[in-house]
C-alpha cells in the first residue's frame, strides 16, 4: 500500500468513528485521537518547517506520573501552548499529552473554547489542576499570563511577574514535581512594537498588537515570522519535600515560585545563546 493509499485509509476510517461515537472522550472533554489526527496535524508543520523547532532536556519529564511543566510566555498569539504540545507528544518517548491551563478568555470564545477542551486543555483553576495532577497527568501552566505574551518587543526574554503562585501550591498539594521550561523563539515571531489600547478595550481583549506587519498588510500581517525555535526541559523540582499543608503557606509557596522563575530565567538565557541568530538561513 502506498503512503497515500494508507492516509486515505486512515482517514476514512477517522470519519467512521466519529460518525459512529467509537471514540473515547475524558471527564474534561479530552479526545486524544482528534487531537493527534486533526488538531496537532494541523499545526505540526509549523513545528517542523517553519520554526524548526528543536528539543532539550525531554529526559527530564516524567514518562508515566503526574507533573506540572512551568514555561515562559511570549509571541503576541501564543503559538508556544501549541509548539509545545507538539513538542511533547511527538518527541517524548512516552508520547505524553500536555494538559495546558487556559485563561478565561479562552473559554468564553465558543470556537476557541471548545477545541482547546478537545484538545485536552481546560480552565485554569485550583480545582482543574488539582484534579488533573492527581490523576497522573502532565500539566503546563504559563503564570505570566497577557501579561508575559503581550510584552512588548523590547522586553524580550525578560519574564514578567509569575502572579500569586497557584501553580506552586497545586503541585505541593499533589505531591507532583514541577518542571521548568524555557521556550525560546516566540518572541520573535509578531514582535509587538505598538498597542492599539482604545479598540482592544471596545472589543474586550488584553491587547491589539501593532508589529512591523500588522496591521499594515492585513491578513499577511498575520503570517508568524519564521524564527528558529528551542525548546528547553530543565531538572524538575521535587515537591514531595514539603507537606500537602504547606500549600496554604504564603511563604513557602512565594519562595518556590520564585525559585522557578529564576531557573527558567537562566534556562532562557543559555537557550538563546544556544540558539544563535533568531533568523538562520533555510536549508
Amino acid at each position: 500500500m502506498s503512503d497515500v493509499d494508507r492516509r486515505v485509509a486512515e482517514l476514512l476510517a477517522l470519519l467512521r468513528r466519529r460518525v459512529t461515537g467509537e471514540y473515547e472522550v475524558d471527564e474534561f472533554g479530552f479526545d486524544p485521537e482528534l487531537t493527534d489526527k486533526v488538531l496537532l496535524e494541523l499545526v505540526r508543520p509549523l513545528y517542523r518547517d517553519w520554526f524548526r523547532v528543536e528539543t532539550t532536556g525531554m529526559e527530564h519529564v516524567p514518562a508515566d506520573s503526574g507533573a506540572l511543566v512551568v514555561a515562559n510566555h511570549s509571541g503576541t498569539i501564543p503559538l508556544d501552548g501549541l509548539m509545545l504540545q507538539v513538542a511533547l507528544h511527538d518527541h517524548h518517548p512516552a508520547r505524553r499529552a500536555l494538559r495546558l491551563l487556559g485563561a478565561d478568555l479562552v473559554y468564553r470564545l465558543p470556537l476557541l473554547g471548545h477545541l482547546a477542551r478537545k484538545s485536552g486543555h481546560t480552565l485554569a483553576c485550583r480545582e482543574d489542576a488539582d484534579r488533573l495532577l492527581r490523576k497522573g497527568e502532565l500539566v503546563g501552566v504559563f503564570p505570566e499570563g497577557f501579561k508575559g505574551v503581550g510584552k512588548p518587543f523590547s522586553e524580550r526574554y525578560r519574564l514578567q511577574r509569575f502572579g500569586r503562585g497557584g501553580f506552586v501550591a497545586s503541585a505541593i498539594r499533589a505531591q507532583t514535581p514541577i518542571v521548568p521550561c524555557a521556550i525560546v523563539g516566540a518572541e520573535e515571531i509578531y514582535p509587538k512594537i505598538g498597542d492599539l489600547r482604545l479598540l482592544a478595550r471596545a472589543l474586550g481583549l488584553p491587547y491589539l498588537p501593532v508589529t512591523p506587519l500588522f496591521p499594515w498588510l492585513g491578513p499577511l500581517g498575520a503570517v508568524p515570522l519564521p524564527s528558529k525555535w528551542v525548546i528547553g526541559f530543565g531538572e524538575p523540582v521535587r515537591t514531595d519535600e514539603f507537606d500537602p499543608a504547606d500549600a496554604d503557606d504564603p511563604m513557602v509557596v512565594f519562595h518556590l515560585t520564585d525559585q522557578i522563575r529564576e531557573i527558567i530565567q537562566q534556562q532562557l538565557n543559555e537557550l538563546r545563546l544556544r540558539r544563535g541568530h533568531a533568523f538562520p538561513p533555510f536549508f
